[in-house]
């Protein structure tokens, strides 16, 4: 498996440049970037921008491992307002068209919410409306991802939505698409499963993975902690990966950072990793 990181991980106040040159300092093999509504990497930015940061990438000796993107908390796909769902289509075509770019493979959708507890005033949609609404948005995207070559990958996150892994399975088979696939996150499933049963259920659906550590005691979202301070049974996990014959990307997303020598996460994240995927 290759080494990779996310780069929220990072100290915002950073540009994705010196994150790119950071992630390679660190040891990581990859850095999974994120598109933006406004700003660097965004939304606004031109094709030529974005073969900036390919070639930036290349130039240091890393790869660009994914494409992520935090819209979908805003714009979400399973909104009861039909503006708001086109809104969050156009935002996957966009990010498609900016992986293609970018020679990536993958994308990281968020593929909507029942209810959102850490965001306030977040929406509640009935469940069934919900699903109907994903099922429906992501069976139209799975053509335009087959036409960019690049896939979907849905993420598991707190959304209250497909709160299994044999809910997520058969939600990926009904898109019926190899374009459309499961981003694993370890550690978001820890406060209700256990990720190595989501790896074997999801198996060859899973297209990329998130590395993170949660403390179960702790609850709510300070229960996200460092790399192997929390209660994921990494053995098992890499165990779990390994008996899917997984061997693409697993991505740290370190959230939160460090309050203070924010860069210092990331030296400790790619220690921690190398330790779970036995490279020291």
């Amino acid at each position: 498996m290759k080494k990779g990181i996310n780069i929220w991980s990072f100290p915002s106040s950073l540009k994705v440049k010196e994150a790119i040159v950071l992630a390679k300092d660190a040891g990581f093999d990859g850095i999974e970037l994120a598109l933006n509504e406004t700003g660097e990497l965004s939304l606004e930015s031109t094709a030529e921008e974005i073969k900036g940061y390919r070639q930036l990438a290349d130039e240091t000796g890393i790869a660009i491992s994914s494409l992520a993107s935090g819209l979908y908390w805003t714009y979400s796909l399973t909104s009861s307002n039909p503006q708001i769902r086109e809104k969050a289509k156009a935002i996957v075509k966009k990010q498609l068209e900016f992986a293609a770019i970018l020679g990536v493979d993958t994308i990281l959708v968020v593929p909507g919410a029942v209810g959102v507890d850490f965001i306030p005033d977040a929406e509640v949609v009935p469940y069934d409306q919900a699903y109907d609404y994903a099922l429906e948005a992501l069976q139209e995207l799975s053509a335009e991802a087959k036409a960019q070559n690049v896939s979907i990958g849905i993420e598991n996150v707190w959304n209250k939505f497909l709160l299994s892994p044999l809910e997520m399975r058969d939600f990926i088979d009904k898109i019926n698409s190899p374009f459309v696939g499961a981003y694993f996150d370890v550690g978001n499933v820890l406060y209700s499963g256990y990720p190595e049963h989501w790896i074997a259920i999801l198996n060859k659906r899973i297209k990329k993975v998130h590395f993170k550590d949660y403390r179960r005691t702790a609850g709510g979202l300070h229960g996200f902690v460092d790399l192997l301070a929390g209660d994921v049974n990494y053995p098992e996990v890499v165990k779990a990966l390994e008996a899917i014959g997984y061997d693409d990307y697993v991505i740290a997303e370190m959230i939160p950072g460090y309050t203070h020598y924010g860069e210092q996460i990331i030296f400790n994240t790619s220690g921690a990793m190398n330790a779970i995927l036995g490279r020291n």
